[in-house]
């Protein structure tokens, strides 16, 4: 039985409700929080009727969609899970939904070989595994690398939705270096995920520079239908990022030719890891590997050097190296300062 996205939401919402047990929760009560929830992810504002929450409950009680869900009612009005712990969130799969990603997992792997869909095999495999370990002895075979406390993530659809609806979004945001919120308008134009974390690329106005902002220090968000949208028809992405390691593009900046020095030890992940695609080998020896690469200085071109540790000398260019050995200086005088007050 196909659910459409306003469905979704519904079905969502009253599960999120019916887990919220210090509140009881009325018909009428489900119907408001239906209707705020359409209003605030679709910009619904005609409600919903009390007829397509009733459907919805008994749809979640079914078996139609495999959730089967304990909703009782107390005292003749009230609408609780029976069982505490219940969330359709945890809902196994049923066979014919196993079967359905099965097919989409085939036609997937069916594409991995072009180059747009490279860059899927990962995720493509965990599906395959997950649909496996679900229809059969419940084992995973294949381990993603996740992050259950992320922090928002809840905001990638929102800011997905306004680029593709070329919407202004008005942003509660707080770097690190703040001490209060900051509230501006934001017109986004790329979602970009780097090491576990998300990443939204766009500006304040037409007037300013391209920024990128880091989705869990977002706060609030909210679209601004008042705003026109400041398009940016000839950006791309491929084109931005191509001289830079990481998100931070310093606009202006020409790369430079980064010259590493890595040992012996640690030449091989080097080599089968690239820290760039500009990437060569200059020179082999039994000390180790000479490489370079042609990029922006920034500062995930910095945590990636200072990861490697002893293993890894810049050669140049001179100013990258001398902050290399000064954050390392630096390093060594807060261990030597911390065994002497153990001392």
């Amino acid at each position: 039985m196909p659910v459409n996205r306003n469905a979704l939401i519904r079905l969502r919402t009253i599960d999120q409700c019916l887990q919220n047990r210090g509140r009881r929760w009325t018909l009428e009560d489900l119907i408001e929080a239906c209707s705020d929830a359409l209003y605030e992810y679709e910009g619904i504002d005609k409600g919903v009727s009390r007829r397509t929450v009733q459907m919805d409950i008994q749809l979640m009680r079914s078996d139609k969609l495999g959730y089967n869900a304990p909703i009782i009612i107390k005292e003749k009005k009230y609408y609780v899970y029976d069982d505490p712990e219940y969330t359709i969130e945890k809902s196994p799969l049923s066979k014919a939904d196993l079967e359905k990603l099965s097919e989409a997992i085939d036609i997937l792997k069916h594409f991995k070989g072009f180059n747009h869909f490279q860059h899927m095999s990962g995720i493509i495999q965990g599906l395959e595994d997950k649909v496996n370990s679900a229809g059969l002895d419940g084992r995973s075979i294949v381990h993603l690398e996740t992050n259950e406390n992320l922090r928002g993530i809840e905001f990638i659809d929102p800011i997905y939705r306004a680029i593709r609806s070329k919407q202004v979004t008005q942003l509660t945001y707080q770097s690190f270096k703040a001490r209060t919120p900051n509230v501006f308008n934001f017109h986004s134009y790329l979602l970009k995920e780097y090491r576990n974390r998300w990443f939204v690329l766009g500006r304040k106005s037409s007037k300013e520079p391209m920024v990128t902002l880091a989705l869990d220090r977002i706060k609030e968000i909210e679209i601004v239908p008042t705003v026109k949208y400041v398009d940016n028809v000839k950006f791309d992405a491929n084109e931005y990022y191509k001289d830079v390691i990481g998100v931070t593009v310093n606009e202006g900046n020409r790369p430079q030719t980064v010259h590493l020095a890595i040992d012996r030890s640690n030449a091989p992940y080097v080599i089968t890891k690239p820290f760039h695609h500009t990437q060569k080998i200059v020179t082999k020896s039994s000390e180790g590997i000479e490489i370079t690469i042609d990029v922006v200085l920034n500062y995930e071109l910095e945590r990636e050097i200072l990861g490697f540790g002893e293993c890894i000398t810049v050669i140049k260019p001179k100013k990258l190296r001398e902050r290399i050995e000064a954050k390392l200086k630096k390093a060594v005088e807060k261990y030597q300062f911390a065994v002497h007050q153990a001392d």
